[in-house]
């Protein structure tokens, strides 16, 4: 996600986790998000709620005023804590409740033991929008009727996909927030696999590996950086022999061309 205040992050974090046990987590993650929405609308209600100068006693009775009987008790905790806070930007504010919402959404799924699923499936519909241009345009065009991109999504992933998933994905095309699609996805899923603390590796093999190959480089990659490390493999033909692995900026590359580029990199050093 986008930078936040690391203090006022782990201030409404920490408010965030105390209220979430008592909530029912689907709710609270869509109320979350449509107050991130609103934020995003409502640009006077942003900058009065993130302005530094006033109380956060203020602020607080102006969230009650707002949101009192529409949202949960959860939800609304959460939201007057997030104005308390101290961000650098008024942005931040939409950005953290967000972030919120998707870790409610990804509690949800560990909750129903479907983390997994919704991994793989937001990394999945990431290259399936990259691979079809029609598709990504259906559903990045910003004059688009949301109706219709709601629609679209639920013809394509209603009953196919964990509802968790569903409920991520409608986020990211019915509300970028000035991302592509592509990047919202990898935020979201980064976010989601951080619910059990784990890495993301993203693996590029010319052909899919078996169960028993992805076990074995699981292993290795968790005794290399001490974390569990979930895989996302994509199948490229463009590959030749080996496997390349991105976790975060690094990249561990045992393709054939990946070590003809650093024999040219040599050279032209």
């Amino acid at each position: 996600m986008r930078g936040l205040s690391r203090t006022s992050l782990a201030e409404v974090e920490e408010r965030f986790n105390a209220v979430a046990g008592s909530a029912d987590l689907g709710t609270l993650s869509d109320e979350l998000f449509a107050v991130a929405d609103l934020l995003d609308r409502e640009h006077g209600l942003r900058r009065a709620l993130s302005d530094q100068s006033r109380a956060a006693e203020q602020k607080a009775q102006t969230v009650r005023a707002l949101l009192q009987g529409k949202v949960g008790a959860a939800t609304l905790a959460t939201v007057e804590t997030a104005v308390a806070a101290r961000w650098s930007r008024a942005g931040d504010l939409a950005d953290v409740l967000e972030r919120l919402g998707v870790v409610a959404a990804a509690a949800e799924a560990e909750g129903q033991s479907r983390l997994d699923d919704v991994e793989d499936e937001l990394f999945r519909f990431g290259r399936v929008v990259a691979a079809n241009p029609d598709l990504r345009r259906a559903l990045a065009e910003p004059a688009a009727p949301a109706e219709g991109k709601r629609r679209l999504l639920s013809d394509l992933l209603a009953g196919k996909v964990a509802p968790t998933s569903l409920r991520l994905i409608s986020q990211v095309v019915l509300h970028p927030r000035g991302r592509s699609l592509e990047v919202g996805l990898e935020e979201f899923g980064q976010l989601v696999a951080q619910q059990r603390q784990r890495l993301v590796a993203v693996v590029r093999s010319a052909v899919e590996l078996t169960e028993e190959q992805k076990r074995r480089l699981a292993s290795w990659l968790r005794t290399s950086y001490g974390r569990d490390v979930h895989l996302n493999v994509e199948v490229d033909k463009r590959v030749l022999g080996g496997f390349s692995v991105r976790i975060g900026d690094e990249i561990i590359d045992t393709t054939i061309v990946g070590r003809i580029e650093e024999v040219r990199r040599r050279l032209a050093g």
